[in-house]
């Protein structure tokens, strides 16, 4: 697994010259999955069934609507037909779309490879009139890609070939040339069926696409274009990366963030893991600068593991049920697996030097919305309390 290091990597195998990216959609570019959390739930409660939540997270992401659909009409043994199930449900989740956030380091992306005069397709499993309703809440999107694809336009979804086949056609594109971003198993097959490099950013329900795949990353945030042949990003400041803003909210204690808040905007997105830095907010009214880091709890469930330090050695006390804000803008790197389940003092304190010299320059004050303009920050000379 590729891990970035302020945009410079470990010594890799060179990868086949790419001249145009094909990009999926959701759950790669778009947190489809957060924005519409509770739609099918509401759904069943209407025909008296109740939601198979084990189920549900165990199915395989990427499927096109049609098969979806036929799914859980069979599994909730619903009085409708898949037709009839999709035109009563869509209405609730186009409502939903609109709230839907793009995904760390997609815009990020989509503007570099537009900027480089890049080819960049954009291929999903969804219905074209779909993707084109959640795209066009996303400022600039429709106008990057050169060729927007759905599985109707298509004689078969993935994972068949034809998607991406198809969009590298109408790029005037040789497949060989071409390098897909996906997030599913299904998507992964289907460019290896097109015969197309492909980079997976699978959440941990799509693990088992990471062996079909030739590289694969935690979010893309880690993406490094200049490994593929192509433009390499310009944007880190030294050793920090400046991000769109990423909102957290749980209770802190002892050191960690617990309980985070699953939708709403303060939705954690399942693939963003790494070292980050920002603010702090606790009993609404202080601030602290603080690093960030984000790991998997373990692999037996479905929770992140989010721990916290202010960069000036401080103690935060909070007190019981104390809920605390997170506000991250800077990005460091990815965690190693050795990183994750044990932090290294000599790396904390680098991390903590990278935040001091970085939080508050121009460029990562611009990236946040002060989103606690009332709080006031702790001093880094205050100390606290020593309680840890």
């Amino acid at each position: 697994m590729t891990c970035c290091n302020s945009g410079h990597c470990n010594v890799q195998t060179p990868k086949p010259n790419i001249l145009a990216v094909i990009l999926d959609l959701d759950g790669t570019l778009l947190d489809t999955e957060r924005a519409t959390k509770g739609v099918l739930k509401e759904f069943l409660a209407k025909y008296g069934k109740v939601l198979d939540k084990e189920r549900e997270e165990k199915k395989t992401l990427g499927k096109t609507l049609k098969e979806s659909s036929a799914v859980i009409v069979k599994d909730y043994d619903l009085p409708l037909t898949p037709d009839q199930y999709i035109q009563q449900i869509i209405p609730m989740y186009q409502e939903k779309w609109m709230h839907a956030k793009a995904l760390p380091g997609a815009n990020r992306l989509i503007k570099h490879l537009y900027n480089h005069g890049i080819p960049l397709a954009l291929a999903s499993n969804s219905l074209r009139e779909y993707i084109d309703l959640k795209i066009s809440h996303q400022e600039g999107w429709k106008e990057r890609f050169s060729v927007i694809l759905g599985s109707d336009q298509v004689k078969a979804g993935k994972p068949s070939a034809d998607l991406f086949e198809e969009a590298a056609k109408r790029m005037g594109v040789d497949a060989g040339h071409c390098l897909v971003i996906e997030d599913s198993l299904i998507g992964v097959k289907a460019a290896n069926a097109a015969k197309m490099e492909v980079v997976a950013v699978p959440p941990r329900s799509e693990a088992s696409c990471s062996s079909l795949a030739n590289t694969v990353l935690q979010s893309l945030l880690e993406f490094q274009p200049d490994l593929w042949g192509l433009p390499p990003f310009e944007d880190w400041l030294d050793n920090a990366l400046p991000i769109e803003p990423i909102y957290l909210s749980g209770q802190y204690v002892n050191g960690f963030l617990r309980d985070v808040t699953d939708d709403g905007a303060y939705a954690l997105p399942d693939q963003i893991f790494g070292v980050f830095f920002g603010c702090a907010e606790v009993d609404m009214q202080r601030i602290f600068k603080v690093v960030v880091f984000i790991s998997d709890q373990c692999s037996c469930n479905h929770q992140k593991k989010i721990q916290i330090h202010t960069i000036d050695g401080t103690n935060i006390v909070c007190g019981s049920n104390q809920r605390m804000k997170l506000e991250l803008f800077g990005y460091i790197r990815c965690l190693t697996s050795k990183e994750s389940g044990c932090l290294d003092l000599k790396l904390l304190e680098e991390y903590k030097s990278i935040t001091r010299a970085s939080v508050d320059l121009p460029i990562f004050i611009s990236q946040h919305s002060q989103l606690f303009p009332e709080a006031c920050y702790v001093e880094e000379d205050m100390v606290v309390s020593d309680v840890e």
